[in-house]
């Protein structure tokens, strides 16, 4: 059954034994963020503070933080199911991942999960049209950041020429009780809609921002869709079933009924105001940027709102477990339009946009080469920094197996790929320009006599499987004897 709201989730945590309810009195200051990290490092359950220091107001912290608990968000024994049921969906041959997801958005069995909109719902059990942010526990996160920062929003705004809905996660810093910053990347849809509205000559982009929404609703807003296939369709696919949507008080945008609390207001197209450092996913203090300036007009929320949190820094954090789904579930879809991608691993350790690891069936010289454009060419991706390739024999989540195929078949003077000036991750530090740097491609396949390789490749050291199946037959024997 799908999770109504994030409640349902919380209690099926605490029937699951994943969740722990922290009764002591903790600080929303850098203690709430201390006790998250250990945590999550030492693979410890989601996180309840009852009681955190000066508010009624729970806060919920490290919900999705293991595996497990991402395969209960999102109700599948598999992520990979979730992509493998949206390709059947597709039902065609596209010619690109994104053709693929827009052909996807006019799929018969997903326009079902289009958004069912309601009268009314939970979140607006109390209109606040005097808001005050900070009567909410919003977390100072770490020592050096620039001050508290709201960092599971789902960021609500409407595309002015198409008036699709577009819900994203950029973080928020909370200026004063009405203002915070709206940390939307160049990359992002929300930048594009406010870019778009400028070259209109439109002022200002009303925005709404729901905090505390049902999981799949959560995991959609950090997916990499292409422009104007809705994030709230694609979490009715996930729950398997319609997500209930509510007009807001003061914007004319819809938001998730079920929602714990939610931001009502606008962002002005010629406000600036700098906003961080922050402690980034990176593991890094991003530095202080100018960013637009987001104006609260109206809170709404439900009695006795639960207020859902993260924290990101060096990594594994929360955050791995949300980008881990993206990989699992958007394979399949990589694997319809590239059929010669067995895996792919976007290690955790290296912030998922600084290296891929890919694994083919190698059937041509120069196939290595080929993958790798393919991979920068494709939505999202194509802002990762490094891509290694490897043949199918690797397992790419064992980077032992992949660092043994990059030093045993990988010749740095001919199997290297530099790339200059080529499009990066706002927040790669090691980039000398802004969203702008170099790429590396390695190819660790075995190189074929069409690639120039004139030497005999020496076979991998196996043992023959009639050995393996003698062995098979006593181990249970001798590994109690071992281990």
């Amino acid at each position: 059954m799908a999770y109504e709201d994030l409640r349902e989730f919380i209690a099926r945590l605490e029937q699951e034994g994943e969740l722990a309810r922290i009764s002591r009195e903790v600080s929303v200051e850098l203690e709430i963020t201390e006790i998250a990290d250990r945590a999550v490092k030492q693979n410890g359950k989601a996180l309840l503070f009852e009681n955190p220091k000066g508010y009624d107001i729970p806060v919920l912290i490290n919900a999705f933080a293991s595996e497990k608990r991402i395969r209960l968000a999102l109700e599948t024994e598999r992520l990979e199911s979730i992509g493998e049921k949206l390709v059947e969906l597709a039902r065609m041959k596209p010619e690109s991942v994104l053709d693929g997801l827009r052909a996807l958005s006019s799929a018969k069995d997903l326009v079902s999960f289009i958004p069912k909109k309601v009268r009314s719902g939970p979140v607006k059990e109390v209109v606040d049209r005097n808001p005050n942010l900070l009567k909410f526990p919003i977390l100072k996160c770490w020592p050096q950041d620039g001050g508290r920062f709201i960092t599971f929003p789902v960021v609500i705004t409407r595309d002015p020429e198409t008036g699709v809905l577009n819900a994203g996660m950029y973080r928020m810093q909370v200026f004063d009780e009405r203002t915070t910053g709206m940390h939307w990347q160049i990359h992002k849809h929300g930048a594009l809609h406010y870019k778009k509205l400028k070259e209109m000559g439109v002022d200002r982009l009303e925005v709404a921002v729901a905090i505390g929404v049902d999981p799949a609703t959560l995991y959609a807003s950090t997916a990499p869709l292409p422009e104007n296939m809705s994030e709230f369709m694609l979490a009715g696919f996930i729950r398997k079933k319609r997500l209930k949507m509510v007009d807001c008080e003061t914007v004319d945008l819809q938001v998730p009924a079920t929602a714990e609390i939610v931001l009502e207001g606008y962002v002005k197209l010629d406000e600036f105001r700098v906003e961080g450092p922050f402690g980034d996913h990176t593991g890094y203090y991003t530095p202080a940027e100018p960013y637009p300036v987001f104006h609260v007009e109206c809170i709404t929320h439900r009695e006795n709102p639960i207020y859902h949190a993260t924290i990101v820094g060096k990594p594994p954090m929360e955050d791995a477990w949300l980008g881990k789904a993206t990989e699992r579930i958007f394979l399949p879809m990589i694997r319809m339009i590239h059929p010669e991608i067995v895996d792919i691993n976007l290690p955790v350790s290296a912030t998922f946009h600084n290296l891929a690891v890919v694994s083919i069936k190698k059937r041509y010289p120069g196939h290595a080469r080929k993958v790798m454009f393919s991979i920068w060419g494709t939505g999202m991706l194509s802002l990762t920094k490094v891509v290694i390739v490897v043949d199918e024999d690797v397992n790419v989540h064992d980077m032992n197996e992949v660092m043994w195929a990059v030093t045993s078949r990988f010749d740095p003077a001919r199997d290297v790929v530099v790339i200059p000036d080529s499009p990066l991750d706002s927040l790669d530090h090691a980039s000398y320009k802004p969203n702008l740097g170099g790429k590396l491609g390695i190819d660790a396949t075995k190189k074929w006599r069409e690639e120039g390789y004139e030497r005999e490749w020496p076979d991998v050291v196996e043992m023959d499987e009639e050995t393996k199946k003698r062995v098979d037959g006593y181990w249970d024997e001798i590994k109690r004897m071992i281990f």
